[in-house]
């Protein structure tokens, strides 16, 4: 007989999906009918599995030790371990607690991998925190802290990630009720001297991966919402603020191209010439585009350490320094 405590990170979910990544090697039928001959129970009593856990739950295994071990699964965590092993973890951390980390992203860094071979901030975030001893191989079989919300490869700035379960669902509920509000920093072209709310309708090309906008409904299109205020202004160039109201993709590229203002170093939306300028120039090769500041209202916070928190993020130097010579 074995007894699992379950802790913070394992607190909040079903016990059936708890199970089921504990022992990833095992069929879902065999974990239903270990539970129905009572061969694992919560707290000394019978369990179906749609029980939620709460930290301090036993759930006691009547397993052989070869059982176990045999639907474990531990080649996952080990594969994640060996994976992170020569990444150093270091990142510029904007915001962090026992629930949440909240990191500056550089230009260049996927947020999540797009293949099995990529590096990304995922890989980056779990090194810092087995660094940390905030996570081991063995917490990682029943719990992989991940980030909540994306960035394009060459758009900076912060990203949202989740330490606990309880801190990872909570920011994703803030994100899809948007209970959060995200600003942006970008250099688009163009003089805009006034404030502007956008509302459209964005449809994207699985295929290519481009998305574009247009005013009417169109079938596969979805609603969007862009709001952006002028911070510093030029007769070529705008630094705006951007409020993401809701977050598509590409969503503040495309949106922004789509009224005659692309954003700086755009490679999919903007304007050739002025990034062929940029790149001689400045050495710039992706969108001048930065996740600045997330601001979290006073009321429905379940965290209460976020409550009423705004954070912001520098940009990257490049960013400034194309900045300053425009301003």
């Amino acid at each position: 007989m074995q007894k699992i405590t379950i802790s913070k990170n394992e607190a909040g979910q079903r016990a059936d999906k708890f199970l089921s990544k504990y022992f990833s090697e095992a069929p879902k039928s065999f974990l239903y009918k270990m539970m129905r001959k009572k061969n694992i129970t919560r707290n000394k009593k019978k369990m179906t599995g749609q029980e939620k856990l709460s930290e301090g739950d036993e759930i006691f295994l009547f397993l052989s030790d070869e059982t176990i071990e045999k639907f474990r699964g531990r080649k996952e965590a080990e594969r994640i371990a060996k994976e992170t092993g020569n990444i150093s973890g270091k990142l510029d951390i904007l915001y962090e607690d026992e629930d949440v980390v909240f990191v500056n992203k550089p230009c260049g860094m996927l947020s999540q991998k797009a293949h099995p071979s990529d590096v990304s901030l995922v890989e980056h975030l779990i090194r810092y925190l087995m660094d940390k001893k905030v996570v081991t191989e063995e917490s990682l079989l029943s719990f992989r802290p991940s980030v909540c919300n994306r960035l394009d490869r060459n758009t900076s700035g912060i990203v949202l990630a989740g330490k606990s379960l309880q801190g990872l669902q909570e920011l994703s509920r803030l994100l899809k009720e948007r209970t959060m509000k995200k600003y942006y920093r970008t250099i688009v072209v163009g003089k805009i001297s006034q404030p502007k709310y956008l509302k459209g309708f964005l449809k994207k090309d699985e295929k290519t991966n481009l998305v574009t906008v247009t005013s009417m409904q169109t079938e596969g299109s979805v609603p969007i919402e862009t709001e952006y205020v002028p911070v510093q202004i030029s007769e070529s160039y705008t630094l705006l603020e951007v409020h993401l109201i809701t977050g598509r993709t590409h969503q503040i590229r495309a949106h922004l191209a789509s009224v005659g203002h692309p954003i700086v170093g755009d490679t999919k939306y903007g304007d050739r010439k002025i990034n062929s300028q940029f790149r001689k120039d400045f050495g710039l090769s992706g969108q001048l585009l930065h996740a600045y500041r997330v601001e979290f209202s006073n009321e429905g916070i379940r965290l209460s350490n976020l409550s009423g928190k705004t954070v912001k993020a520098k940009p990257p130097r490049l960013f400034e320094q194309i900045e300053k010579a425009l301003f």
